[in-house]
C-alpha cells in the first residue's frame, strides 16, 4: 500500500508533516512529498483537512527482480588487510552462487588497496568491483555507503553478503535503507530456496531461544550481516585470477559529513575471540569473577585467549566481548576448553565447531561432555594448576 500526494489539491499547511510518526514527509514548494521513509500507515491520510493524501494500492517503486544476479560479498579490510570474515563469506557465497548460477563478487573499498583484489580472487571471486580513493582510506559510513550504494544502483546484486563486524552492523542498514529493501542481520546460516531460488536466511531470535529463518521476496538486493567464525573459510587456489571493474569514486564538499582526525588503538588487552587457536572458557562452575585469574594463566601459557558463557557474563563476572555462544560470539578454535560450563544449548551452537573441545567440570552427567572430545570430572582449581605444572615441565 503507497501514500500519494494530489499536488493540485495540497494547500501547504503542514498538518501531514506534524503527525507523520516516521517523519516521512517534508514540504518542497509547499507542497507535501513523501519520502523513503514511509511505510503506507495512513496517518497523513486521515489528517490531511484538504484530501490531499491518498492510498493506492500500487507500490511506490516497482521492482524488476529479474535485473539482479550475482551474489556479492563485501571485503572488509583494515589498514590494508583483509578481515578473516571476508574469508568466510567467500566461501559461503561460492556455494550460493554455484546454487544460484551467477557469478561470485566483492566489493572493495580503501586507498592503495588494489592489491587485495588478487587475494581475493584466489579465495574465489569471480569479479572485484573495486573503489580506490583516499577518502575511503578509513571507514567512514557516509563515504563507504555512498560509494557502495551507487554501485548496487549500477551493477544490480542479487545477494549482498557482509560481516556482522562494527563496520557491518553499520554499514549493513544504512545500505539497506537506501536500496529500500530489508536486511537480516547476525546470520548464522544461509541456504538457497530450491524452488523459486531465494536466499533464506536463518538467526537466533528471541535471545536465543529459537531460530528464525527470514526471506525477502520483493525487493533486491536480499542482504544479510553473517556473524564471523560462522562459516567455513574458502580454500585458497594460489594464481587465479578475475576481473578487475574500477567503480566511479568523486565526492561533494558536504557528502561526508564527518572527519577523521587521530586513530587511537586500544590500549591493554585486546579480545579476538574469532581468531584466536587456543580459548580457554569459563561458566559458572568458577563460582565468581576471580576463576578467570586463573583460567588466565592456563591461555596465557597456552598463548590462547579467555572467553565465557553467557551465564558468567550475566553474572557480571566477566564482560559481554568474551562471551561465546548463540548470542556472543562463535569460533572455532583449534583448542577449546570449557571449564565450569554446563554446555547449554546456547554455548554449544558457538564452539561446537572446534577442532578438539576437553571439557573440565566437577559433575560426571554435564551436558558438555556430550560435545568434548576430551573430559576431565573434576575441580578447575586443582585441575588447572595441574595443567599448568605439566607445561612448566
Amino acid at each position: 500500500m503507497a501514500v500519494n500526494v494530489i499536488k493540485e489539491k495540497c494547500r501547504g499547511c503542514t498538518i501531514c508533516v506534524k503527525n507523520c510518526p516516521f517523519e516521512a514527509i517534508t514540504m518542497e514548494n509547499k507542497v507535501a512529498v513523501i519520502g523513503t521513509a514511509c511505510t503506507g500507515c495512513g496517518v497523513c491520510v486521515e489528517k490531511c483537512p484538504f484530501d490531499a493524501i491518498e492510498k493506492s494500492e500500487e507500490p511506490k517503486d516497482t521492482v524488476d527482480l529479474s535485473e539482479y544476479r550475482d551474489v556479492w560479498v563485501f571485503a572488509e579490510q583494515r589498514e590494508g588487510a583483509l578481515m578473516p570474515v571476508v574469508k568466510e563469506l567467500l566461501g559461503e557465497g561460492r556455494k550460493l552462487a554455484d546454487e544460484i548460477g551467477c557469478s561470485l563478487c566483492s566489493v572493495l573499498c580503501g586507498n592503495h588497496v588494489e592489491g587485495l583484489a588478487e587475494e581475493l580472487f584466489e579465495y574465489g571471486a569471480d569479479k572485484v568491483y573495486l573503489a580506490d580513493h583516499k577518502e575511503l582510506e578509513s571507514y567512514r559510513t557516509d563515504a563507504y555507503t555512498a560509494v557502495i550504494h551507487d554501485a548496487i544502483k549500477s551493477y544490480k546484486p542479487e545477494i549482498v553478503l557482509l560481516g556482522a563486524t562494527h563496520i557491518g552492523r553499520d554499514l549493513g542498514p544504512c545500505l539497506a535503507v537506501r536500496c529500500n529493501t530489508g536486511l537480516t542481520a547476525d546470520c548464522t546460516k544461509l541456504e538457497i530456496d530450491e524452488e523459486d531460488k531465494k536466499i533464506k536466511q536463518t538467526r537466533p531470535a528471541f535471545g536465543g531461544n529459537l531460530m528464525a529463518t527470514i526471506v525477502c521476496p520483493n525487493h533486491r538486493p536480499q542482504m544479510s550481516t553473517v556473524r564471523p567464525g560462522v562459516m567455513e573459510k574458502a580454500d585458497r587456489q594460489e594464481g587465479r585470477k578475475g576481473q578487475v571493474i574500477p567503480l566511479s569514486v568523486s565526492f561533494e564538499k558536504d557528502d561526508i559529513r564527518t572527519r577523521i582526525l587521530e586513530v587511537v588503538k586500544q590500549a591493554g588487552e585486546a579480545v579476538s575471540l574469532t581468531d584466536a587457536e587456543i580459548i580457554v572458557s569459563g561458566g559458572m562452575g568458577l563460582g565468581g569473577a576471580e576463576g578467570f585469574e586463573l583460567l588466565k594463566k592456563l591461555a596465557d601459557k597456552l598463548g590462547g585467549v579467555v572467553a565465557a558463557s553467557r551465564a558468567a557474563v550475566d553474572a557480571g563476572w566477566i564482560d559481554h566481548s568474551y562471551q561465546v555462544g548463540q548470542t556472543g560470539t562463535t569460533v572455532r578454535p583449534k583448542l577449546y576448553f570449557a571449564c565450569g560450563i554446563s554446555g547449554a544449548i546456547q554455548h554449544v551452537a558457538g564452539m561446537q565447531n572446534s577442532e578438539q573441545i576437553i571439557a573440565i567440570n566437577k559433575n560426571p552427567a554435564a551436558p558438555i561432555f556430550e560435545v568434548a572430545d576430551y573430559g576431565i570430572v573434576g575441580d578447575y582449581n586443582q585441575v588447572i594448576p595441574a595443567l599448568i605444572e605439566a607445561l612448566d615441565k
